[in-house]
């Protein structure tokens, strides 16, 4: 019942709204909206500034969603290392980007990329560089926004890798290491398949979390500069809350729920396969 309620009812809800022009005169007056059958989709379909976030967003999950995994995997191989004290500390530190507010992390974040006194404009005149105009370049700016990104993702995943690094049985690491496998092949062969289940959750749950990218570019660039921030979650939300084109903005949310489900449901095939 609860999921039915708070998981299917806004879907359904944002599928009936898509095919209507509901604004927000129409909150207060519903006689006043129009059923426009496909219009909206129609619409999408034709709009260049849809097209140019759903190319942003792409190009995203293309390349953060494996940065984001061997980063994770890489850290939490690092942190599996050892149990001391230091080691514990370290985890803490890179479990921190996951629980901080991300209004602190971005105020922070806003001063490293200031182009007068930021810490990497600083960095890049110690080794005789130009310095960058990271949040106002558009190019810049989407990097920065990418990195702040990859760097809150990075904490959370690479927990959950370690957790599993840590339910691999020593006794088939210590079979493999009599049979004469070194660490890569050890590792390759014995360590990966067996967290290959915690893999494939990061890796979903990655691709899932940049296609509804939307909270850096919010915080850090609005959308911009010159749209060059705006991913598909931030434009449907400039549609609908800003414009007021509630049924635009739904009928957006449908197609982006649709490449969700779709994407995710290619994903588990392919696993399956594999396995």
């Amino acid at each position: 019942m609860l999921v039915a309620i708070f998981g299917l009812m806004p879907i359904l809800v944002a599928a009936g709204v898509s095919f209507t022009d509901l604004d927000i005169g129409g909150l207060a007056h519903p006689e006043t909206v129009r059923v426009v059958g496909a219009a909206n989709y129609v619409q999408l379909a034709g709009d260049p500034e849809f097209w140019s976030a759903f190319a942003l967003t792409a190009g995203y999950v293309v390349v953060g969603v494996p940065l984001i995994t061997v980063l994770a995997l890489a850290v939490a191989t690092g942190l599996n290392r050892s149990d001391g004290r230091f080691y514990r500390l370290l985890r803490t530190l890179y479990f921190l980007p996951a629980v901080t507010a991300l209004v602190a992390i971005s105020v922070i974040w806003k001063y490293m990329f200031n182009g007068q006194f930021g810490l990497f404009n600083w960095l890049l005149d110690l080794v005789g560089l130009p310095a960058v105009n990271w949040l106002s370049d558009p190019g810049s700016a989407q990097i920065a926004v990418g990195l702040v990104a990859v760097w809150r993702a990075i904490g959370l995943n690479s927990i959950i890798l370690l957790a599993a690094l840590q339910g691999v049985p020593a006794e088939q690491l210590e079979a493999a290491a009599l049979d004469g496998a070194g660490p890569v092949r050890r590792y390759l062969h014995v360590v990966l398949p067996q967290i290959r289940f915690a893999l494939g959750f990061v890796v979903m749950t990655t691709l899932i979390g940049w296609l509804q990218f939307f909270d850096e570019p919010f915080v850090l660039t609005d959308g911009g500069p010159v749209g060059a921030t705006t991913s598909l979650s931030l434009f449907l939300f400039k549609r609908g809350f800003r414009l007021n084109e509630f049924g635009y903005a739904s009928a957006g949310s449908i197609v982006l729920l649709v490449t969700i489900a779709a994407v995710t449901l290619i994903q588990l095939r392919l696993r399956r396969a594999h396995d």
